[in-house]
């Protein structure tokens, strides 16, 4: 059978940037940078994403294109008779609970699109807002059933393959989300006082930035390109031979950066406009936003518009985190996609059930004050992205034939391209220090 493939190079990047861009782009980047230095920490965070996410980023397409495997059929090939395929079972987990508890947020996304779309989402207090997002996710049957809708959207497309589903998808989303996302920013630098936002999000203030700051910055650029978890290796293995590694990379980083600094020119202007403090995650989106829009001309339209742009990066970003443990059970375990869709779709329901209920039915669960939602993003977050990157980078920058490195980023001599070691010094120095780093800040 005919190994599935990208069908053109502007897919497999729309893809790839559709896989990166995600809620972490939208609700935790901007405040990161506003309560970091704003322009300061942006700064910190470019050098970061050319430090650490463009060489693990670069170490994860060599694997995926260089063998068009899954991770652990990849590695088999690279390091035959060795065992250290064994790693990709921590990368399947990985994407597998990752994919868990993210979409029980997008469903709440979608109960706030379809608000908005019904016109009940604005006329409230701020109160109210609080009130309602509490009552969301206290209610048991609304977490399950917006969870399961998004969940049945988004193995929809993944039934429709890789040309068919992902690509297809992407393709027309990626670009809709930009065109959004630069609506949005027209229209909240044109409100009264919106420079302030501005200011607060990319004036450098470097009394602000921290070491924390800083390690944080690693870990973002870390998050937002989705490494570690084989996603990248995934997504490479259906590249064509003449796609330009390098180039693609950072093509890929630029644009994933682009979003999460539209995002906050989005929200920060509109914030600081109408009076309103600076909020992160859940509270930011589902409370502070919508009362910010109903003092805004055509606000339902707004409304509508911003859920919408949040709906299509949340699902970019689910179909690649399916497409991990989807590929390994075709090639692994020699099944039809459906079956395999189907096998992820089930072991998908009981994390997010579990991940739904963790905030009503099973909020007396906990672990070291965290419930099951907490711990499952903790894990995904600290654990596997982070072990899967170290590893990813170690291996290639230190045991993997070079010369396979320099085909793969010259396309075998094709290309000019003086990357590869600057690319093997940050997998092999520079990598390793930050993801440890960033793991001795959450631990």
């Amino acid at each position: 059978m005919e190994r599935a493939s990208f069908g053109t190079r502007m897919g497999a990047i729309a893809a790839t940037v559709g896989s990166a861009v995600g809620l972490g782009n939208i609700w935790r980047f901007p405040y990161e940078a506003g309560q970091n230095g704003g322009g300061a920490y942006i700064l910190v965070y470019v050098i970061c994403v050319a430090l650490l996410g463009v060489p693990v980023m670069l170490s994860e397409f060599v694997i995926g294109r260089s063998t068009h495997k899954n991770m652990k059929g990849a590695l088999r090939q690279l390091s035959p008779g060795s065992s250290v395929y064994r790693f990709t079972y921590i990368c399947i987990l990985g994407a597998v609970v990752t994919l868990g508890f993210y979409c029980v947020v997008c469903g709440w996304v979608i109960e706030y699109l379809y608000l908005a779309l019904t016109g009940q989402l604005l006329g409230h207090s701020a109160d109210e807002y609080g009130s309602m997002f509490a009552g969301l996710v206290g209610s048991p049957w609304r977490c399950v059933l917006w969870t399961g809708g998004f969940l049945a959207i988004n193995f929809f497309v993944m039934l429709r393959g890789v040309k068919g589903g992902i690509e297809r998808v992407s393709r027309v989303m990626m670009p809709l989300l930009f065109v959004l996302l630069i609506i949005f920013c027209v229209r909240s630098l044109m409100l009264p006082g919106s420079m302030r936002g501005v200011e607060f999000l990319l004036v450098p203030d470097f009394s602000q930035l921290t070491g924390k700051g800083v390690v944080n910055a690693m870990g973002q650029a870390f998050m937002s390109l989705t490494l570690g978890i084989s996603g990248l290796v995934t997504y490479a293995s259906y590249f064509k031979d003449d796609a330009p590694l390098a180039r693609d990379a950072t093509t890929i980083a630029v644009l994933d950066t682009a979003v999460a600094i539209l995002s906050g020119l989005v929200i920060f202007p509109a914030v600081f406009s109408f009076g309103v403090e600076p909020e992160a995650g859940p509270k930011l989106i589902f409370e502070v936003l919508p009362g910010i829009f109903q003092q805004m001309g055509g606000g339902v339209f707004w409304a509508i518009g911003f859920f919408l742009l949040v709906f299509f990066a949340s699902l970019t970003s689910t179909i690649s985190l399916s497409e991990i443990p989807i590929t390994f059970f075709v090639e692994e375990y020699n099944v039809s996609r459906r079956k395999a869709t189907l096998w992820c779709a089930a072991l998908t329901v009981v994390i997010s059930v579990l991940s739904a209920l963790s905030f009503n039915v099973l909020d007396s669960v906990t672990l070291a004050g965290m419930n099951l939602f907490d711990i499952f993003n903790y894990a995904a977050s600290n654990v596997f992205m982070l072990m899967g990157g170290l590893f990813t980078a170690v291996y290639v920058g230190w045991f993997m034939d070079r010369a396979i490195i320099e085909r793969q980023l010259t396309n075998g001599g094709a290309l000019r391209s003086r990357v590869q070691g600057y690319v093997i010094f940050c997998l092999r120095y520079i990598a390793p220090v930050a993801v440890a780093l960033i793991f001795l800040s959450v631990v």
